[in-house]
Formats: C-alpha cells, structure tokens, sequence
C-alpha cells in the first residue's frame, strides 16, 4: 500500500502539491475561526460539587457579584490609616471609576474594606463580564494600575491591585512572548540543525515551509469538526498545536529523507529511491502517528472537558501531519531531486568512523551489560517519581516582585489569607420552599467554627427565597494546598452535616474547582493512561507481527515515563526546594514523551525487524538498525527537546518544570530507551521477540549494500 501512494505522489508530483495548496486555501477561506470559550465544562463536567454551585448561583442569585480585582491600599510607613487616609483610598477609588474602563462597572471603597488591626483597606473592582481572564478587561487593569499613581502621589499612601483579573495578567505578562519564543526557537533549531546535518538551505528551510502549510490545515479541519460535528475545542489548543505539529511532522520528515538518503548512497536513482524510502518507512511513520493518535484519543475518556476537546483536536492534526509526510513531501523532493541537497554532495558516499557504528557495535556485541546499565538507570530514575506532589497554586509559581503577589502578601497585613476569593456555601431547599432564616444563622455559625475558616458573611437570600449564599473567608490563599484539602475535607463535610432539615448544602469556589480538579485527575491518571498503553501495544503488535516485542517495549516507556517524573521531582522538589510540581505535569509528560517518545521506539524496532527480515542474524540486525537509526532519532530528538528547553528560560516556575520534563523526557526516550534499551533487550530474547512469527522475504545478499566499516554518519 505505502509503494503505492509512494509511486503516486512522485509521479504525480504537481497533481499532489496543487491538492495540498487548494486544501490550504480552503482551510483559510471557508473554516470558521477557533472560538474561545470560558464555560465550566472546560474543566469539570456537571456532576461535581462546584460546576453545581455555579449553576444554583446563576439560578438563584443572577446578580450577586465577586470582584474581578481588588486594590489593597496602606500606609507607606506601615502604620494605620488615618481617617484623613480613609478619605483618600475613597477619593482615589472614585477618580479611577470616573475613567469608565472597558468591561469595568465599578470601582468601589466601603468601610466595611477596613482591616480589623486598621492597616489596610481595600476597593473592589467589579466588572461587567463573568469571565475574570477577558482580555479588555485584562487592559482596563493594566491601564487602573498606571493612572492610580499619579493619584497616589503625596498622598502617603501605596496601592497595589490583586484578585484574579490582575493575577491573570501578571501570568501573562511574566511568561512574556512565550509562544513567540518557542516558535522561533523552533524554527532556529530545525533549520540549523537540518542544515548541519544535510548541509543544504533547502532541506533546511523546506521541513518549516512544509509543516507551517500542515499548520494551516489542521487548524482549519479542527475548526470544522468543532462548528459542524459537535468537537469541543478553542483557541487555547493553538499553542500546544504548534508543538506537536512539528515535533511529530519534524520527526517523520526525518524518517523519510534519512531513508532517502540512504537509498541514494546506495546507487538508487531520485524518483526510486524516494519510492522506496515511502515503501520501507511508510508503514513505520504511520504506525507511530497511529500509535500517537491513540494516546491523544485516549485523552476523551478524561474527566476533565479540556483534555476531553485537546485530545481529538491533536488527533486529527497529526493524521494531517501523516498524509502530509507520505504524499506532500515525497512530491516536493521528487521534483528536486538530488539538488535538493545543493550545495553538499555527501549524499553520494557513505563516510567512516561514525559514532552512531560505534554505538551499534556496542550494542549489539554487549546487550546483557547495556540492557542491565540502562534499564536500571531508568529504574533508579523513576523511585522519585513516588515522590510527586500536585501544586495548584499557580501564584507561587510567578516571579515574588509581581504587583498582584506583592498586593496578595501586603492584603495578609490586616486580612485573612483568602479575602480576595472567597469560597462559596449555598444553601437549597430540596422541595422549593422558603427557607429559615434562624436555621441558617445556626448553619452559619457551624461554619464559622470550622478551623482554618477566617469569616463567614450572614446569609443573602436569592430572589425566591428558596436558596441562601453565604462567602466564606479562608486563612489560606485559595489555590495553597491548605485551602483545597479544607475546602474538600472539614468544610464539605461540615456544611453537609449540618445543613439544615429539607435543605442541601454545597461549596463551591477557587478552592472547590481546585478539590474537584485534584479529585479528576487523579480519576484520569488511573484511567486514560492503562488505555492508551493497551491501544499502542496493540499497534506494535500488529506492526511487529510479534506478541512478545509489545510488552518489553510498553515497559520501557513506563520506565521512562518514570525517570521523566522522578528527575523532575529531584531537581525542583529536592534540589530547588519548591512545595510540588503543577498539577497537569503527568498529563504534558504523557503527551510529550510517552505518545511522541514512543515514534522513535517504533522506528527502531521496525528497522530491526526489516533486518530480521533480510536474513540477518539477530546480532547484525542490532548491529544495523542502531547504525542506521541513531542520525534520525538523535536529530528528531535534539530538536523537539530544543524547543521545549526554551520554557526554562522563563520566569514562571510553572514553566520551567514543563520545560524541564518534557525536554528531559524526550531525551532520555530518544538515547536511553530507542537506542539502547529497546535493542539490547531485542538481541537478549533473539527470535523470542518476533514470536509467534518472523519474516524472511529479502535475501541476505543485501547486507553487501551497508558495509559494515561505513555507517550512517552522526548528527555531528
């Protein structure tokens, strides 16, 4: 099948090019644009306590307001405000709502925003939209921020501005251009690492053109699906989008032009040697896009509406990213031909002394040694993954000289911990009717007594009577773990508890979404991740005609995984000292090194099989595959670690982590697991691997065609 679609996109090279460019016109001019959408079910579906809080909210009290952002005010000497002091944090507050920002109602001090010890007050800023992370009201922030210090001059006061709107733009702000960043440092990287290693412009330059023509696609194809055939997804899949689109597309490029090349050197001439670089690499590449697809799909089993949206969305961009690479490519080099490697001619000989020889011979002369040394590094590696600790608390992740984690620090001055978020308890009766005051100031009083709780407001009615809100005022900031194991222990338990008779009480805000958030993820680990590894077993074991090979193989990636997580743990738990890791790290580790890592474990092992296959002996086999992979994987590998490199050179910690693991993890699956590990335990179990069959349909007179003593030359 691959020879076919091989032989069509070369002879038919133009027809197949003006298929791609019609269709990327399309994808411009007809798909609807990626909407953004801010809706709960992003994150939790119905049925947990806080989206059913929200919902009782919208129901019962259409008008009840939280502030988007809160302006902490205090003296710049320290000492209490003064009711001259007082006057002036209320002079300023209506100077700043008498500007009429975008999406901003309101801008309001009260007496009640005095802090009890009298060194602090506060003015909350109410917008006119729900959504706290609107980018207008993002700017109107930013813009309060600048006109409130000429306000504040002489006056001796210091403002600062916190809640969740300036949180968000202070998150945004220090992550600077990170997607700009990695763009650009993957475009940087694979052109100069293709130039090096091809030492040609157009090689370098076409592997860019050619995914950033996938991109447009892709986009426009997930866009259809979500207006047409109900697909959830948004513009927040963009970023990760880029990401995956050419670390995959990069990848399976590689894949291609290296067999190409070899093919070259091997007396084929262009347009044949192209044909059967598709024939012999096709069934590889799609077997690691299915198997990658897979792991994507996996992710609509998750609890939580996000990952549900992102993952068929990445799906279908790398099956675009599949088609593109057996058909697109094979066309645009076909019509080059071998100018496509001007000015080089190293494509004509095969050199010597290659590292990638010596670590084949390695290899394949010592497996036992090699499979032991790696496979219990790995092991090792993996102990601290055990180690794992979940952070939600994405303010202690930002830089500490941010205004709004200054203003948060300078608001415990006089307030609890969690007055810029309140959490929310609501009370419903279960048959409609009207419900007790008394009873629920007695419930009010259960909850003050909580321990951890700092203030509970009296209870505001909703318009019918039948439904009561209270604000609880935790000492802890909403996202510190403190505060989610509160929300999700005592204080659930005690509202239940004690909510009055014919009632039903449920919390919800920041710190409830978190509890829920933890609660699903952890649901998510125990159920996405077994599938997805039993569906890409089930592709290597139709690959590899092998029953065997699939569960050493699975193996490996979990050891993997393991020292991907573990090495985390260790250098930013231990080492730096921070409190955990964020929450969603498994999940991008998973995305990134187990779906994408496992590309280079089936390009390895299906090289090895085509050895088999020749008639070689199992250690030449090794020998071989290694010698002839080791370019394409390290190189792939250098790259999409590369690009994930970059997110430490940001200031979110956040970020760092991600950065850190997924470059890290890429790494280790590329030289530890593909090219160590993964062939050492095959030359261990000889045809024990390839059990319940084995094939041997070219004869071995081929071997004549690699000399030993002249390998595939290393990326250097």
């Amino acid at each position: 099948m691959f020879g076919r679609i091989g032989r069509f996109a070369v002879h038919r090279p133009w027809l197949t090019i003006v298929a791609w460019l019609v269709a990327t016109v399309a994808a411009v001019a007809l798909a609807p644009q990626l909407k953004s959408t801010n809706d709960q079910a992003d994150f939790l579906p119905s049925h947990y306590e806080s989206v059913r809080v929200t919902e009782l909210q919208q129901r019962a009290f259409p008008t009840a307001e939280q502030p988007s952002a809160i302006a902490v005010f205090q003296r710049a000497d320290g000492g209490k405000l003064s009711p001259a002091d007082l006057a002036e944090v209320t002079r300023i507050a209506g100077a700043l709502q008498a500007e009429g920002y975008a999406k901003v109602k309101s801008v309001l001090a009260s007496p009640e925003a005095v802090s009890p010890n009298g060194k602090v007050a506060l003015a909350s800023v109410f917008a006119t939209t729900e959504n706290h992370y609107d980018q207008k009201l993002f700017e109107s922030v930013k813009q309060l921020r600048a006109d409130a210090k000429p306000l504040l001059a002489k006056s001796g006061l210091s403002m600062g501005v916190t809640g969740p709107t300036a949180s968000g733009l202070d998150n945004l702000e220090s992550s600077g251009n990170t997607d700009a960043m990695i763009m650009l440092a993957t475009l940087v990287l694979i052109v100069v690492l293709l130039l090096l290693i091809f030492r040609s412009p157009l090689i370098a330059l076409l592997p860019v053109l050619l995914i950033l023509l996938v991109f447009v696609v892709a986009t426009g194809l997930i866009a259809t699906a979500a207006e047409l055939g109900g697909l959830q997804a948004d513009n927040s899949v963009s970023a990760i989008l880029i990401v995956v689109l050419f670390g995959v597309g990069t990848d399976y490029i590689l894949f291609l032009l290296f067999r190409y090349r070899e093919q070259l050197r091997e007396g084929q001439e262009a347009k044949e040697a192209m044909i059967d670089a598709v024939t012999r690499v096709g069934e590889t590449i799609a077997s690691a896009a299915g198997a990658v697809i897979v792991a994507f799909l996996a992710l609509v089993l998750s609890t939580m509406g996000m990952l549900r949206a992102m993952g068929p969305s990445l799906a279908i961009a790398v099956a675009v990213t599949l088609l593109a690479s057996l058909t697109l490519v094979p066309a645009v080099f076909s019509l080059l031909g071998t100018k496509a490697f001007w000015p080089s001619k190293a494509w004509k000989k095969q050199p010597r002394n290659a590292l990638a020889g010596r670590l084949g011979t390695l290899v394949s002369r010592r497996p036992r040694l090699l499979a032991g040394l790696s496979g219990g590094l790995l092991a090792v590696m993996s102990v601290a993954a055990f180690g794992f600790s979940a952070e939600f608390d994405s303010e202690s992740s930002l830089p500490q000289n941010l205004e709004s984690v200054q203003a948060s620090k300078d608001l415990r001055n006089g307030f609890s911990a969690g007055q810029t978020d309140p959490s929310l308890v609501l009370v419903a009766s279960k048959d409609g009717s009207r419900l007790d005051p008394a009873d629920l100031e007695t419930f009010r009083e259960q909850l003050s007594g909580v321990e951890g709780v700092g203030d509970v407001s009296p209870a505001m009615l909703g318009t019918a009577g039948d439904a009561a809100q209270f604000s609880v005022v935790l000492d802890f900031r909403p996202a510190e773990e403190a505060a989610i194991d509160l929300v999700s222990g005592d204080l659930r338990d005690t509202a239940h508890r004690v909510a009055p008779e014919g009632t039903e009480a449920l919390v919800g805000g920041t710190s409830a979404v978190l509890a829920d958030i933890r609660t699903a993820v952890e649901h998510d680990y125990s159920l996405v991740f077994p599938i997805a590894g039993i569906a890409i077993m089930v592709i290597l074991g139709l690959l590899l005609r092998s029953a065997v090979a699939p569960w050493y193989l699975i193996v490996a990636v979990g050891l993997g995984f393991g020292a991907t997580l573990g090495s985390t743990v260790l250098v930013f738990q231990q080492i730096k000292g921070e409190n955990g890791l964020m929450f969603a790290l498994p999940v991008f580790v998973y995305l990134f090194v187990v779906a994408i890592g496992t590309d280079y474990n089936i390009l390895m092992v299906a090289r090895l099989r085509e050895e088999i296959a020749r008639g070689r002996t199992q250690q030449e086999a090794v020998r071989l595959a290694v010698t002839h992979s080791a370019p394409t994987i390290g190189a792939a590998a250098v790259i999409l670690a590369g690009t994930f490199g970059v997110l430490m050179l940001a200031a979110n910690s956040m970020l760092q982590q991600l950065g850190f693991a997924v470059s890290f993890g890429i790494l280790i699956a590329a030289f530890v697991m593909a090219l160590v590990l993964v062939p050492a335990v095959t030359s261990l179990l000889g045809e024990r691997a390839w059990w319940p069959g084995r094939d041997r349909r070219e004869p071995a007179e081929s071997d004549e065609a690699v000399p030993t003593s002249a390998p595939e030359p290393a990326t250097t």
